[in-house]
């Protein structure tokens, strides 16, 4: 399931480590009923099981492991971000969904909380109900 879908995008290329495997991400929660409703009810993405020791998702063929750590502090910068297009849309779909956006005070960062960084890159964050700092972003 995991990887499959993005493995038929890429066209065959020498065996170059783990740069030529698919990756699965970790994302930490104390408190999982609430992770798996701001994940799955939320954002959208396919739960696939609770395995004891995280709650795993699909997110586009990629494996997100949301990690049961009764004790951690979040960290001050993106654990996890999206790639989208149309980012004012995805920003406004989510806002309505309840999610509150970041307003970090760069220049170049608009009313609904999107920073346009000088290469003209595009990035939005907020954070999941353990205070871990997300992102959606559209790139040039």
């Amino acid at each position: 399931m995991f990887g499959a879908r993005r493995r038929q995008r890429l066209a065959p290329q020498e065996d170059r480590m783990l740069g030529s495997t698919t990756i699965v991400a970790f994302v930490p929660t104390r408190d999982a009923e609430k992770a798996r409703a701001f994940y799955e009810g939320v954002l959208g993405l396919h739960f696939v099981k609770d395995d004891g020791f995280a709650l795993v998702f699909d997110a586009n063929g990629i494996m997100i492991r949301v990690a049961k750590a009764p004790e951690f502090k979040p960290l001050p910068f993106t654990i996890l971000g999206w790639q989208v297009s149309g980012i004012e849309n995805v920003v406004r779909e989510l806002h309505n969904k309840g999610v509150r956006f970041e307003i970090f005070g760069f220049p170049k960062q608009d009313e609904l909380g999107i920073w346009t960084a000088p290469t003209g890159d595009r990035v939005a964050w907020f954070k999941d109900p353990d205070g871990n700092l997300l992102s959606v972003s559209q790139h040039v």
